[in-house]
């Protein structure tokens, strides 16, 4: 990880941006990780940067790419924006031609630019719409859009669970502020009715003043676009409260560590998300995760390995179809082929690189932990 770089190094990085960097012909080929290694989100970063090693090593033991060897580099960005332009510039330093990343909007948003200028791919979990509204050609989105997810949840709250006054928490970044105003929009759509909009400061670990004023409103939802260190704390601090109203989250809720953080108040609560690791029916992505927990000794932490995983795979496919790691020649192929068979299903990405094909689900949260579908219904068998 890098805290400080010194003036002429951090000069050199930040000159090598803007031009990029010849991408050779010969010797390894460079893909790049970069996500929360450590801090907040450090499991879900760590899960990104095993998958993305899980699949370099296989593809190693069967001769690489193009007769060459894939090197893996890693740069923990900690979720923060400041960190990930120093990470971005830091890869394309390093030659890399893709980089998996990062996990959060806010990362995602500050490195997106650097890689645009320097023809880097980046395929990432961020979903903010601003990811979208720049015009760059390198970027790929690897989990679902925020109006895909947005629209979903509204039906869930208003159709299938007939919700009648609804309280919507979020925090500031960029992600969970434009998948609350998504859910919203499409709420009132549905002729749904919001009571409050709500907003709290991430990594707080007192949400009760403004679970307090929402409980007086008498909510029979609260539905939190925020992130899962979050979202575990306010469902165990609306317990304490004695609020009876659904806790329902958005997909960055979906991690392990939600139970473990939110305690015997977890159950009950629903995560909106696509199919996790273990629901996932596809035979590539069972191969995967069996892969994964050999390798690892452990779960992916929630299906974000697996799209980042999505990421990595798409672009290996890439290079091994346009026999090619040109820049130009990798952007058109992904912006061209009409679907791809991913470990989290078949998508697409259309000419933003937006991801287009993604069935959301409902999940249920188990006293256990665990996570149960619960919308739609499971198919019989």
């Amino acid at each position: 990880m890098i805290r400080k770089m010194g003036i002429g190094l951090a000069a050199a990085v930040a000159l090598a941006a803007p031009y990029g960097i010849a991408h050779a012909a010969s010797g390894p080929i460079k893909i790049g990780v970069q996500a929360p290694i450590t801090g907040t989100y450090a499991d879900e970063g760590q899960g990104i940067e095993k998958a993305v090693k899980l699949l370099a090593d296989q593809q190693n033991a069967k001769g690489g790419l193009l007769g060459r060897k894939i090197e893996v580099k890693v740069c923990d960005d900690e979720g923060k924006a400041s960190q990930a332009a120093i990470c971005a510039r830091q890869l394309v330093n390093d030659g890399v031609i893709a980089v998996i990343g990062s996990y959060t909007s806010g990362a995602a948003l500050a490195a997106e630019p650097i890689y645009a200028r320097s023809n880097v791919i980046q395929t990432s979990d961020g979903t903010s719409n601003k990811l979208l509204s720049r015009g760059y050609k390198t970027w790929f989105g690897n989990a679902a859009p925020n109006s895909a997810e947005a629209k979903f949840t509204a039906k869930y709250l208003i159709d299938v669970r007939h919700f009648k006054r609804i309280a919507v928490l979020t925090d500031h970044s960029s992600f969970a502020t434009g998948l609350a105003d998504a859910v919203i929009k499409n709420i009132k759509a549905d002729h749904g009715k919001v009571i409050d909009k709500a907003f709290i400061t991430a990594g707080s670990q007192n949400f009760t003043p403004v679970l307090t004023k929402l409980k007086a409103l008498k909510p029979d939802a609260i539905y939190f676009s925020g992130y899962y260190s979050d979202g575990g704390l306010i469902k165990a601090q609306m317990a304490q409260l004695g609020i009876t109203a659904t806790f329902v989250g958005g997909d960055a809720n979906q991690n392990v560590a939600f139970g473990k953080i939110a305690g015997s108040a977890a159950k009950g609560a629903i995560i909106v998300n696509v199919p996790g690791p273990e629901q996932l029916p596809y035979p590539t992505a069972k191969a995967f995760v069996a892969a994964y927990k050999a390798k690892y000794h452990q779960s992916p932490p929630s299906v974000f390995t697996l799209t980042n995983a999505d990421g990595m795979r798409a672009v290996m496919q890439a290079i091994e179809q346009t026999r090619s790691v040109k820049p130009a020649k990798l952007e058109h192929y992904l912006h061209t082929m009409k679907s791809f068979d991913g470990l989290t299903g078949q998508f697409r990405w259309n000419d933003k690189g937006e991801r287009v094909g993604s069935p959301f689900t409902a999940f249920e949260v188990q006293a256990d932990g665990s996570y149960k579908i619960v919308y739609p219904a499971p198919k019989a068998g």
